[in-house]
């Protein structure tokens, strides 16, 4: 079985509705499009990866968040067919990533490697159609990355943005299923940017799939229909942009309490809890801190130095995947 909405829900039926922009429902079947299940990847004495699971389905944009080395790219790498998991399993559209039938149905626009600078942008969209059996039009293509007035510039004189919209429709030439996107507005205005988003909804639209990997919180929310942050190699939050966006609702009730930590985390509306060594003090997050605290001082007479701290998204986001010391 496998998640049939944004918010995670297990059905057993072949197909199910998601949400995948707003205000529009897409049947979607429920094989995945791109998959990693329960996958672990070290480096050394490096966890880049911990039993971590993810699916990418058919019509949907999911947005992979997450500080430098909390193992977005060893992800990426895995359902690409760059590198092989060492335990769990990698697939694309149930095939090893590996194999040719699988990567003929992929683009990828990654920040890594090199494109010839002294081949013009057309030359490089001819070369890259070469490479697939069906690939998408030319004119199509420098028509979704706004190439008309570059096709006969070197790539090597474009400036930066001008070389990701490249990179973009060069990550489409083979009119992939699923697209994988690595920071794809690095460099570009804002006008651009929103016409690329554009671009990518529409491509939803159409029943592809695309992953994609950004620093930009407002990016994520612009075009995803599910959001997954990672940390340390593992999924910390997951769920539609509104559901992490609700984080920044949380509290923190911080405070001196004698009650074990077992009996903390099942108190009503608590998320989580710890214990802060440091300041003598228990952290318990919440969405409901009058709640919590009413069950505190009924269960815990010796409750003292009580504080309700608010969370702004950027800090949730930030406390969710800082490095663990």
């Amino acid at each position: 079985m496998r998640p049939c909405s944004r918010t995670g829900e297990i059905m057993a039926t072949s197909e199910c509705s998601i949400d995948i922009a707003a205000g529009s429902a897409t049947k979607v079947s429920l094989e995945a499009a791109a998959e990693l299940d329960n996958v672990v990847m070290r480096f050394g004495r490096v966890l880049a990866l911990d039993r971590f699971s993810l699916s990418i389905y058919p019509g949907e944009v999911l947005a992979l968040l997450g500080a430098n080395g909390a193992g977005k790219t060893t992800a990426v790498s895995l359902l690409l067919g760059l590198r092989s998991p060492q335990s769990g399993t990698a697939r694309v559209f149930g095939r090893d990533p590996r194999k040719s039938s699988s990567r003929t149905r992929v683009g990828a626009m990654l920040q890594v490697g090199g494109v010839p600078g002294e081949m013009t942008v057309s030359e490089h969209l001819r070369l890259f159609r070469s490479y697939y059996a069906r690939p998408m039009p030319m004119d199509e293509l420098v028509e979704i990355a706004g190439l008309e007035k570059l096709l006969k510039r070197r790539f090597g004189q474009l400036s930066g943005g001008e070389r990701q919209r490249t990179l973009f429709a060069l990550a489409l030439a083979g009119d992939p299923d699923i697209l994988f996107l690595d920071e794809p507005t690095v460099g570009l205005d804002i006008a651009t940017r929103r016409s690329l988003w554009a671009q990518v909804r529409a491509l939803s639209s159409r029943g592809k799939a695309v992953l994609l990997t950004t620093h930009y919180l407002e990016e994520a929310d612009a075009l995803a229909s599910r959001i997954v942050i990672i940390n340390n190699g593992r999924t910390v939050r997951a769920g539609t942009p509104g559901e992490i966006k609700a984080l920044s609702s949380l509290r923190i009730v911080r405070c001196k309490t004698a009650l074990p930590m077992d009996a903390l985390r099942n108190l009503r509306g608590v998320l989580s809890a710890s214990y802060e060594p440091a300041l003598g003090q228990t952290m318990l997050e919440t969405s409901e801190p009058e709640v919590l605290l009413r069950d505190l001082l009924l269960q815990d007479s010796t409750l003292s130095d009580f504080e309700i701290i608010t969370r702004p998204l950027e800090d949730a986001f930030l406390a969710l995947t800082a490095p663990v010391a």
